[in-house]
C-alpha cells in the first residue's frame, strides 16, 4: 500500500511542478474533484435566488474545484501552499483570485465578508508536523479561528476531508467546536471503503433551531448505492466517529504483605545491616489511607 501524500512530504514540496501537473492532467482526479465540489456545495446550501456569491477555496490547487464553484455562477478567493499548484492554475485561466498562502498559519481576510467556504482534500494536511515549528493543535485553531472571523454571520463551510484515523477526525472536529463553529459530520456511504467520503459542514455562529445537518448519501445499506451512517441530527454538536475511546487496563497492584517484608528484613540481617528494625505484631500491617 503507497503512503498517504501528507506521509511523504510538506505540501509545497510534495506538489512540486511534476506532481502537479500529473495531478491536473488525470481524467480520474478530474472527475473526484468535480463530484466532491458538487458535493460540498449541495451541502453548503446557498439560496437558490441566482445571486453570485463570494467563497473560499481553500487549499485550490490548479483550480480544478474552482472550475466547479465558477460553473455555478459564483465568484471564489483560492488559497493553496504549493506555487507549482497556482503556477498551473493561471496557466489554466482560472477565474477565481489565486493567494499563495499557508492556511495553518490564518487565512488573514477582511472578517464578515465571505459568504461561504468550501475546502476539497486539503484541511488534513494541517495535521502533520512536518516541521519543528508546526503543531498540528496550534495549525488547527489559526485555521479555524481565521475561518470563523472572515465568514458572514450564518455563513456556512464545508469541508471535505480524508482524515487518517478517528483521533485525526477528533482533533479537526473540536478544533472547529473550540473556535465557535457549530455543525457536524456528514458521512456519505460509510459501509464502503473506497467510497466513504467525510464532510465536515459548520455554520458560523450558534445552531438554529430551523437549521439541521443535511442527510448523508445512501442511508440504505441494501441498495445499489453504497451506505451511509444516519449523521447527527443536531446542528449544535459535531458527531465524531468513534470518539469513545477504550478505557485504560487497570494493573493488578500485588500487595507486599507481612511475609515479603519479613523476607526482605531477613535477606538484609544476613548481609550484616545493623540497622534492621525489630520484627513486632505492627510489621507488614496495611496502613489505613491518609484521604
Amino acid at each position: 500500500m503507497s503512503l498517504r501524500p501528507e506521509r511523504q512530504a510538506p505540501p509545497e514540496f510534495f506538489y512540486n511542478e511534476t506532481e502537479a501537473r500529473k495531478y491536473t492532467t488525470s481524467s480520474r482526479i478530474i472527475d473526484i474533484q468535480a463530484k466532491l465540489t458538487e458535493r460540498a456545495l449541495e451541502l453548503l446550501a446557498l439560496p437558490d435566488d441566482g445571486v453570485p456569491r463570494l467563497l473560499l477555496d481553500l487549499g485550490c490547487g490548479s483550480g480544478l474545484s474552482g472550475e466547479t464553484l465558477s460553473e455555478h455562477g459564483h465568484q471564489w478567493i483560492g488559497l493553496d501552499i504549493s506555487q507549482s499548484m497556482l503556477d498551473i492554475a493561471l496557466e489554466r485561466e482560472a477565474e477565481g483570485d489565486l493567494l499563495l498562502s499557508d492556511i495553518g498559519q490564518g487565512l488573514g481576510l477582511r472578517p464578515g465578508t465571505m459568504d461561504g467556504a468550501i475546502s476539497i482534500s486539503a484541511v488534513q494536511w494541517l495535521c502533520n508536523a512536518d516541521k519543528s515549528c508546526n503543531h498540528p493543535r496550534t495549525r488547527l485553531k489559526q485555521f479555524f479561528g481565521s475561518l470563523y472571523k472572515c465568514l458572514a454571520r450564518g455563513a456556512r463551510a464545508v469541508l471535505q476531508i480524508y482524515p487518517e484515523n478517528a483521533p485525526q477526525l477528533e482533533m479537526i472536529s473540536a478544533a472547529a467546536l473550540r473556535c465557535g463553529f457549530s455543525g457536524g459530520l456528514v458521512v456519505d456511504y460509510p459501509h464502503s471503503t473506497r467510497a466513504k467520503k467525510y464532510f465536515l459542514c459548520l455554520m458560523c455562529g450558534p445552531p438554529s433551531t430551523s437549521t439541521s445537518l443535511p442527510k448523508a448519501k445512501g442511508l440504505d445499506r441494501g441498495s445499489e448505492s453504497e451506505g451511509s451512517s444516519d449523521p447527527d441530527e443536531e446542528a449544535g454538536t459535531v458527531d465524531i466517529l468513534e470518539r469513545k475511546r477504550p478505557s485504560k487496563k487497570q494493573k493488578d497492584k500485588k500487595g507486599k504483605g507481612r511475609s515479603w517484608v519479613l523476607k526482605k528484613k531477613e535477606q538484609r540481617r544476613h548481609r550484616g545491616y545493623t540497622n534492621v528494625p525489630q520484627d513486632t505484631k505492627y510489621t507488614g500491617r496495611k496502613r489505613k489511607s491518609q484521604f
